[in-house]
């Protein structure tokens, strides 16, 4: 004789879920959405106090270029962060990367190729030296990076004596100050939409094949549209004012690279294994300190990358460069969705959180907004969004 115990919940049970539950699941589920939604509420804010002069041409493609420099930054922070480590010396490290590449392209005029693949260069080793410290000395990175802040704002200081160097030569300020032709523009948005298209083809096959769940097509081919839809919008914006800044193009090919090193490759899914459990990722057989080391060396890399598009926008090097540019690419990654407890974030979560950070200081700086009121919001902004965190983290477990 079989017996069963049917448990059913008690009235009204099934359906109690509190509004603070359903809010953390939706803050959990569609961060990036909520934070596009928080951006478009911020211009139009700015917009209506600046009487529509927030959302020109000219003024959004000098917010895009301004947020190219953090963005960088952030592209490489965030890696840190989901491998649960945290680097404090960026904004010094941009600077005196920066300053080399104003000596090498004033004093020493070699010629850009060459001042470029020596910065690179560069970061790649310091970079590498900062992991070497973490990974072999076991020296916490927060001391590691704060020890840096402090060393590389010195070195800075002492090569270029405490004064600006300048004037760039004019190939080098391009990097900084040049535009992309419209033509060319519009050429590389169809490329874009092209492979996007590709990519989600090769997506749907490849569930199909393996016999996972697929998307439906209609979702997919939305998807597809709001994408095209953004592409062209933000390429007709910027070519109303010149064509595409450098800067800016050089950010998403970036952004292009960093996306697909974190979703389609072993090393991408390693750093989250690290930052999520690193004792069980060790013991699963993965070099973890390598892992560690090969992401400070690529924060190496894109301090030199955002240290080159500085000293350009510039054209010059200063020994001031770069300051709080490490609390700015921090800020962005917490507000974009990255956890303080490692394990968690995205490539495209942390530059919108700099568009946020940049937004709000283009639009503070253009209705007069105090200096210290500016950081006192995002001061706050960044609190909300490690709160925000926290919150969400309630909604996963």
């Amino acid at each position: 004789m079989n017996a069963s115990v049917n448990v059913s919940p008690a009235p009204g049970e099934k359906n109690r879920m509190p509004g603070s539950t359903r809010i953390r699941q939706f803050f959990s589920q569609y961060k990036i959405v909520a934070l596009l939604v928080a951006v478009a509420l911020i211009w139009a804010y700015f917009s209506y106090a600046t009487n529509g002069a927030f959302l020109t041409s000219r003024n959004i493609s000098n917010l895009f270029r301004q947020m190219s420099i953090t963005g960088m930054l952030a592209l490489g922070m965030v890696f840190i962060i989901i491998a649960g480590e945290i680097d404090l010396s960026v904004g010094s490290l941009l600077g005196l990367l920066g300053g080399v590449a104003a000596i090498l392209d004033i004093s020493q005029h070699l010629p850009l190729p060459v001042t470029i693949l020596l910065v690179l260069l560069l970061g790649a080793l310091v970079g590498t030296f900062n992991g070497l410290w973490v990974t072999w000395l076991r020296v916490p990175s927060f001391i590691v990076g704060l020890g840096g802040m402090l060393a590389y704002r010195g070195a800075l200081l002492g090569a270029t004596g405490g004064s600006t160097i300048a004037p760039s030569s004019d190939a080098f300020v391009v990097i900084g100050q040049g535009y992309v032709s419209p033509a060319t523009g519009n050429v590389l948005a169809v490329l874009i939409l092209a492979l996007l298209a590709y990519i989600t083809w090769s997506r749907r096959n490849a569930r199909q094949r393996l016999d996972l769940k697929v998307n439906p097509v209609w979702m997919d081919a939305a998807k597809l549209v709001a994408a095209a839809v953004a592409l062209f919008v933000f390429v007709h914006v910027l070519n109303d004012y010149g064509g595409i800044p450098v800067p800016v193009l050089l950010l998403l090919g970036l952004l292009a690279v960093f996306s697909f090193i974190a979703t389609q490759t072993v090393f991408g899914r390693h750093i989250y294994a690290i930052g999520s459990n690193i004792e069980a990722t060790r013991l699963s057989g993965i070099n973890v300190d390598r892992v560690r080391l090969a992401v400070f060396a690529l924060m190496g890399v894109m301090c030199a990358f955002a240290g080159l598009v500085n000293t350009a926008r510039l054209a010059a090097g200063s020994p001031s460069a770069g300051i709080n540019g490490e609390l700015d690419a921090i800020a962005a990654c917490f507000i974009g969705g990255a956890s303080m407890r490692g394990g968690v974030g995205t490539v495209h979560g942390a530059l919108v959180g700099v568009l946020v950070m940049a937004s709000l200081d283009n639009g503070m700086s253009m209705i007069d907004v105090d200096a210290y009121w500016q950081m006192i919001v995002k001061g706050l902004i960044l609190v909300l969004a490690v709160w925000a965190d926290v919150v969400s983290s309630g909604a996963r477990r």
